[in-house]
């Protein structure tokens, strides 16, 4: 809790400087191809410090993750061999990109769109688009709705309550991070109960 607790100390503390939109772009762009931070935790902490702002910044973290999903795709179709197995080597990520596969031969939309919106690792699911030959306009179109209105819903919630959501978040922290935490494994179960 204590490593947790410093890495959100020192994310929040990013909300305070001049390059913090860049750096929720970035944290979006790597979190969608291979980077296991979600960009939530930053896209919190600017738009609380910031409430008015928070649509701009869910702009940011919406067009980081989308073009980081696209890089996704491109590692899956292109350097699998090199690249994407590496990534699924690292993240323990082999057995969900076989179940992944299945999912996409039967509803490549939902797939998509239920991993972007929720903690599945959406990571798994951009390499697996790109192996897969996903339609590239299904692929694009699901990633949006999905990151777009799982960040929307965050930056709205801010916006209309403010400080009171950092507060909140603040005094609650630990329970916070124990529920992002069993969603996450909600996420990986979700995986592979869908694939028997």
């Amino acid at each position: 809790m204590k490593l947790i607790r410093k890495l959100y100390d020192y994310t929040l503390s990013w909300a305070h400087r001049p390059m913090a939109t860049w750096a929720l772009f970035f944290l979006a762009f790597i979190e969608s191809s291979f980077f296991i931070i979600p960009p939530d935790v930053l896209l919190i902490a600017l738009c609380t410090g910031h409430p008015k702002k928070s649509f701009k910044f869910v702009l940011a973290c919406l067009s980081g993750s989308v073009l980081g999903a696209l890089f996704g795709y491109l590692i899956g179709a292109l350097f699998f061999a090199s690249v994407g197995q590496s990534i699924l080597d690292l993240l323990h990520l082999n057995a969900a990109f076989l179940i992944v596969q299945e999912k996409y031969a039967q509803n490549a939309f939902f797939a998509i769109f239920a991993a972007a919106f929720t903690p599945i690792p959406f990571k798994v699911f951009t390499i697996a688009g790109g192996f897969c030959r996903v339609d590239l306009g299904v692929f694009v179109l699901a990633s949006i709705l999905g990151r777009g209105l799982r960040f929307s819903l965050v930056g709205g919630l801010i916006y209309i309550f403010g400080a009171k959501v950092e507060k909140l978040i603040d005094k609650h922290f630990n329970l916070f991070t124990i529920v992002f935490t069993v969603a996450l494994f909600v996420g990986f179960a979700a995986i592979k109960y869908f694939g028997k």
